[in-house]
């Protein structure tokens, strides 16, 4: 079973910490942002005196909510039977998998791609064909052809994440029916995770892969409430489809694992309430984070990173032999005046042996003076690495 790279570094950060460090986080989407008042308010002032299941597909109220109050208002046209609420975003990814794949068969994903990825394949016996992208160009898709040179007999699905995790990349939307074609092709499934789906950067609206023309029947639409509304502890999402065998299938998995969290659905149902001037607010606010941070670090000798159009991630090329060993020897040797920061090393969000070895993932999550000193940090701590490649 593979590690989580995002996590596996934190009983170093937590041994840091006790010893009076404080670790400023870059290395995990958990912003500092404050959830929205609507839906804190929603658990705050709720009357159950008995907290029992729901059912498993989730609360009505919530499902209903969804579909109404936000997919129909954004343009994707559903109805309730096609949504199931999940235990997170993370749970629609491995339902998802398991619907798409029996053991031995095979997803293709673009790399790199968001560790867990893997990490569900693996439990589920699937293998992950990646399709490389060059750092240097920004994590392009590459063009459809490429897609053809990877696709077996045994291929069943293609797997997004739109904006990306962990690069930031935005697919436009010729990009996405460009993958609908190939789906249709060679009647794939193409599983869209976008949960980040609020926060790109760009004057083109986001286009969901729900509304790719003639692919109804093959699209499964991953989403959560953890980004979208600063809610990452709810562990609230949803898995979604227009194909009716899909969602019996997933139904089969809900109610094996009972229900989603009643009060994290509760805030959910408060959360969509929220007014548009917050995500405004909430975008506006990670693109100055942005800014300064790929700003700062292209300062830096010997790092790049390209110009992510949406999420709050980065994947960034630093001067070291392994990033792995540098984010470790942050957390345990480098201090300045008691402060260090922690990176996540992104080798693991590659599929190809060797690839990524100096990458690692910045997540712009803390308030610009934050990101100040923690990039400082950071840069410091490149120059005095005994590990430097320049």
């Amino acid at each position: 079973m593979p590690a989580s790279a995002i996590r596996k570094l934190v009983p170093f950060a937590d041994a840091a910490k006790a010893e009076g460090v404080k670790v400023y986080h870059l290395n995990v989407g958990a912003p500092d942002i404050k959830s929205p008042d609507c839906a804190l308010d929603a658990v705050k002032n709720n009357t159950l005196d008995h907290v029992s299941y729901s059912n498993s597909a989730g609360l009505i109220e919530l499902r209903k909510g969804l579909v109404e109050k936000y997919y129909k208002k954004i343009g994707i046209d559903i109805e309730v039977p096609e949504l199931i609420v999940t235990v997170a975003g993370s749970e629609g990814v491995n339902l998802a998998l398991q619907i798409c794949c029996d053991e031995g068969d095979e997803v293709l994903v673009i790399e790199p791609f968001y560790t867990n990825y893997n990490t569900f394949a693996f439990m589920n016996g699937i293998t992950l064909r990646a399709i490389p992208t060059d750092i240097r160009e920004g994590f392009a898709i590459p063009p459809v052809s490429e897609f053809e040179k990877y696709i077996t007999h045994k291929t069943k699905a293609i797997l997004i994440s739109n904006p990306g995790n962990p690069t930031g990349t935005l697919y436009p939307k010729d990009t996405v029916l460009a993958l609908g074609e190939i789906a249709k092709k060679h009647d794939l499934f193409l599983i869209s995770d976008e949960v980040y789906r609020e926060y790109c950067f760009t004057e083109e609206p986001h286009f969901s892969a729900m509304n790719i023309p003639g692919l109804e029947q093959n699209v499964i639409l991953i989403d959560s409430v953890s980004k979208r509304y600063n809610l990452c502890g709810v562990r609230v999402g949803c898995i979604i489809s227009h194909n009716k065998d899909v969602m019996a299938a997933a139904m089969k998995y809900a109610q094996a694992r009972l229900c989603p969290p009643i009060y994290g659905q509760i805030a959910s149902i408060g959360a969509l309430d929220t007014p548009q001037e917050y995500f405004d607010a909430v975008k506006e606010e990670y693109r100055r984070r942005r800014d300064y941070t790929v700003e700062a670090l292209n300062k830096m000798e010997g790092v790049f990173s390209p110009n992510p159009m949406g999420a709050f991630y980065t994947v960034v090329e630093i001067p070291v032999d392994d990033a792995e060993s540098f984010a470790k020897w942050m957390l345990t040797e480098f201090r300045i005046n008691g402060e260090t920061t922690m990176v996540t090393p992104a080798a693991s969000f590659y599929k190809t042996p060797g690839v990524g070895k100096n990458h690692i993932r910045v997540a712009y999550v803390l308030e610009v003076p934050e990101l100040k000193k923690a990039l400082h940090i950071l840069e410091e701590g490149l120059k005095a690495y005994p590990g430097r490649t320049i």
